[in-house]
């Protein structure tokens, strides 16, 4: 199945965070554009993720670590690690997650 991302509507799940999402049987992509200083919650879920910084600079605290992100910079959350992250600049981000988040259908 092929999708164009311009023809999906983005949701902004968290303040700041427009997500474009894409759910396959087994994992979901999440494209987001985050707005500069947009901060994301420290959370954890039972997903494995990966984090990919496409463009603009995101710090991500991963189980307590600081990790300063640009472009081609990709981080691998485990499932159940404490994260959290601020946008230092407004970026575009690309989330994938296994299994797929039911939540963000």
């Amino acid at each position: 199945m092929k999708y164009v991302l311009a023809d999906i509507p983005a949701r902004e799940i968290i303040p700041g965070f427009h997500g474009r999402l894409i759910h396959t049987e087994k994992s979901t992509l999440s494209f987001w554009d985050v707005e500069e200083g947009a901060q994301l919650p420290e959370h954890a879920h039972h997903h494995e993720q990966t984090t990919q910084v496409l463009e603009g600079e995101f710090e991500l605290v991963l189980d307590g670590e600081k990790i300063l992100c640009s472009p081609g910079s990709v981080v691998v959350v485990p499932s159940n690690t404490k994260h959290s992250g601020k946008a230092i600049t407004a970026c575009k981000l690309l989330d994938t997650f296994s299994p797929v988040r039911e939540d963000y259908k």
